[in-house]
């Protein structure tokens, strides 16, 4: 059985909006009977709005796909769910597949017998690289459709977006149709951006600047340095097979496990892992998609904070590169001592713009800095032990637990570091670490 697909892998194949949010439905194994996996063939039973249980059929190796159900999707919401399913492992190996599967398989490859074909590999090589230009294509087209919504939504004022609820949600669905699914996340967070309080306008701006930064960037994509490029096409949406970062050199370290954060707002839930290596210094990102949520059924999620694994780790593709793929492991999860805080706020707030230069649009950063909470009004600040200070982000955290822990003295936390302030997401308590 070939390595199973990661849940971008997925979603990349997703014609629309729709039918990505109704693939994630279907990803559920209540939804199936006698599925399975055997091969390069996955098959299940799925109801459907009839007696008669759809009959759905992948070939993961072209892939293909087969269903008996109406839709003129290719591939259908019902291939996209089965997918999803053998990818989260809630899909058994079988010796053989069912009846219907193997029929259809057989029938497949009669008619590709039959067919005129050149040699494989140069086949192979050939559709690749179509496929891949008709994408740049099509990002590229809805690229330029998204610029002049840009310039639209500047002309007519910001005001317009204060008075329509998810303002950017339709242009994002038409950022998936166009395969650009990470230009259509980041719209999405700015369609929230006009609730968000005081200075909106000015975040909002900020927001628009990036995305049109971005589809500019792509419109240069050939021209760029590789890693800037690589960095672009992170950001539009443009996947990388594990496979093809476990062919990258290795990272061996210590890594300690420094935080933990569960991100369940977007399409299909998420796990974020901050790792920091003993002797390289350096920062790692683990990522886990679960269409679940529950992220039982993958090791990369048990990571605990306050502990230490020996493992290789590679690293993906791009400028401030930070999201790994672990690679070998060397013995099991060990507990470990606090982390160092080597950075003030000053220090932080420096390497933050340092990453950013690197690359415009990211997000978030790792940080690990010693201090303590203060309240400021309604709202709280992280200070450090030379006064210098940065609101906390409480979004999903309690500050009082930070506090109980801090009790008044400085007290070395780790988070993630943004353009709006600190999200602490592990405090230590002498040698136990606490997850937020």
């Amino acid at each position: 059985m070939p390595g199973r697909w990661s849940v971008d892998q997925v979603l990349a194949l997703a014609s629309d909006m729709a039918s990505a949010t109704a693939e994630r439905a279907l990803g559920n194994p209540l939804r199936w009977r006698d599925a399975g996996a055997s091969g390069d063939l996955l098959w299940g039973l799925c109801a459907g709005s009839g007696a008669t249980p759809y009959q759905v059929v992948v070939d993961v190796s072209g892939p293909a796909y087969r269903c008996t159900c109406p839709s003129r999707k290719f591939p259908c919401k019902h291939a996209l769910g089965l997918l999803l399913g053998w990818s989260a492992g809630t899909v058994p190996d079988a010796a053989e597949p069912a009846d219907y599967a193997a029929e259809w398989k057989e029938g497949r490859e009669s008619r590709l017998a039959a067919a005129p074909r050149k040699p494989r590999g140069e086949r192979d090589e050939a559709a690749a690289a179509k496929r891949a230009q008709q994408r740049t294509d099509r990002v590229g087209a809805g690229l330029a459709e998204l610029e002049i919504w840009l310039r639209d939504q500047v002309r007519g004022g910001l005001s317009v977006a204060a008075g329509t609820y998810a303002h950017a949600d339709p242009v994002a669905a038409r950022m998936v149709d166009a395969q650009a699914p990470g230009v259509a996340g980041l719209l999405r967070r700015l369609s929230t951006v006009p609730a968000s309080g005081d200075g909106w306008p000015h975040r909002l701006l900020a927001g628009y600047g990036r995305v049109h930064l971005l589809a500019r960037a792509h419109a240069q994509l050939d021209s760029l340095p590789s890693a800037l490029a690589a960095t672009v096409r992170t950001h539009v949406g443009y996947t990388v097979t594990r496979a093809e970062v476990l062919a990258d050199p290795a990272v061996a370290d210590d890594w300690l496990v420094l935080a933990v954060r569960d991100l369940t707002d977007g399409a299909v839930p998420a796990r974020r892992t901050w790792l920091r290596g003993a002797t390289s210094g350096r920062y790692a990102l683990v990522l886990v998609f679960d269409p679940q949520g529950d992220f039982g059924g993958n090791e990369d999620a048990w990571f605990v904070p306050g502990t230490t694994v020996s493992a290789e780790v590679h690293y993906y593709p791009g400028r401030a590169a930070a999201r790994v793929v672990i690679g070998a492991r060397h013995g099991e999860p060990a507990p470990a001592p606090p982390p160092e805080a080597t950075l003030d706020v000053a220090g932080q707030l420096a390497e933050w713009a340092a990453v950013v230069e690197l690359d415009p649009w990211l997000g978030e950063w790792p940080a690990v800095l010693r201090g303590v909470p203060v309240r400021d009004g309604d709202k709280w600040r992280f200070v450090d032990q030379t006064g210098a200070s940065v609101p906390v982000l409480l979004g999903g955290v309690d500050p009082w637990v930070l506090v109980a822990v801090a009790g008044g003295s400085p007290t070395v936390t780790a988070g993630e570091f943004t353009a709006d302030g600190f999200r602490p997401l592990t405090v230590w308590h002498g040698d136990e670490a606490i997850r937020l």
